[in-house]
């Protein structure tokens, strides 16, 4: 019998943190905040860089994009994470843990991409601020954008091809609260070296030469932040850098600890709280830490507002 393709006509067990049933009601209450936070806060950001001339730049077209793949992202793991955890079952079906699985790694390795984008930006900002608008002109903002977005469905398309073709032999239960990689390699009966050595190829492409670039980028700017002169001018660059630095290392320390280390090395529990942080938490930190502490979005904010008002009353 060909047990992976039994394996693909029956349901998924995402067992989640059932061994731990005293925490789970604690766990969705949080899980559900943090939701609406991820929601409010990322689609706030996304209207207000489109509706504001202002914020028509580099940098809030980078962050618009970023808002936009922390809410598919975190809707592509939430919901069916909350439902299981409020219902009687905690099942998935054979086709929704694939979709989630690949979701999760096309946004992830994205994101990646895209963080190293917009060190890049600031580099340019920072560095180049005479040649900024003529560097990152509109064309060479979308072509950044549209490389990392399909850098990540190549990824996402070559994981998952190599990940699902593994046998199964009839085992149903996922050891996480949704389909992720380390999780769904635990299930296969067969070691793999050829996806190990995958992994660790996409690790160092979509991991650490994208970190290279970021820790680059601020080791130049570091230097060109000692040479200002203005205080306010100095304070602006490190509130914008020191915001895009806290996002990057909160996502990437997560992301390389759990995936360019040997599977069986991290404790199940352990795996399981680090990815509700980079799943969860981080989509809901970054609208907080990167834009909506800005003076800039604020000023925004405040422009629309008052459009909005005198319009009503005209």
């Amino acid at each position: 019998m060909d047990t992976n393709n039994e394996s693909s006509t029956t349901d998924f067990i995402l067992l989640g943190f059932s061994d731990l049933p005293q925490l789970e009601h604690i766990i969705s209450g949080v899980v559900f905040l943090f939701y609406i936070m991820t929601l409010v806060g990322n689609t706030a950001i996304i209207l207000v860089s489109n509706l504001d001339s202002q914020l028509h730049t580099p940098m809030y077209f980078f962050l618009s994009n970023l808002s936009f793949l922390d809410l598919c992202y975190a809707t592509s793991i939430i919901p069916q994470m909350l439902v299981n955890l409020w219902g009687p079952t905690k099942s998935i079906t054979y086709g929704g843990c694939v979709l989630q699985f690949f979701f999760a790694l096309d946004l992830g390795a994205t994101e990646c991409l895209l963080l190293a984008v917009m060190a890049y930006d600031r580099y340019a900002a920072v560095c180049q601020p005479l040649h900024y608008t003529v560097i990152m002109h509109p064309q060479l903002c979308q072509k950044m954008v549209l490389t990392a977005w399909l850098g990540g469905l190549g990824s996402a398309l070559i994981v998952c091809s190599l990940t699902l073709k593994l046998p199964r032999c009839g085992h149903r239960e996922v050891d996480n609260f949704f389909c992720e990689m380390p999780a769904l390699l635990k299930m296969a009966c067969v070691y793999s070296k050829v996806i190990e050595i995958v992994v660790f190829a996409l690790g160092v492409i979509f991991l650490l030469a994208p970190l290279s670039i970021i820790f680059i980028s601020y080791a130049i700017i570091t230097q060109a932040v000692m040479r200002i002169k203005s205080t306010a001018r100095w304070h602006k660059v490190l509130n914008t850098c020191g915001s895009h630095l806290t996002v990057v290392t909160l996502f990437y320390g997560t992301i390389i600890y759990m995936y360019m280390k040997p599977q069986n090395s991290t404790s199940e529990d352990e795996g399981k709280f680090l990815t509700l942080f980079y799943t969860i938490v981080t989509p809901t930190l970054n609208p907080l830490i990167y834009t909506l502490r800005n003076k800039d979005v604020k000023s925004a904010v405040k422009r629309i507002l008052c459009e909005r008002k005198w319009s009503a009353k005209s």
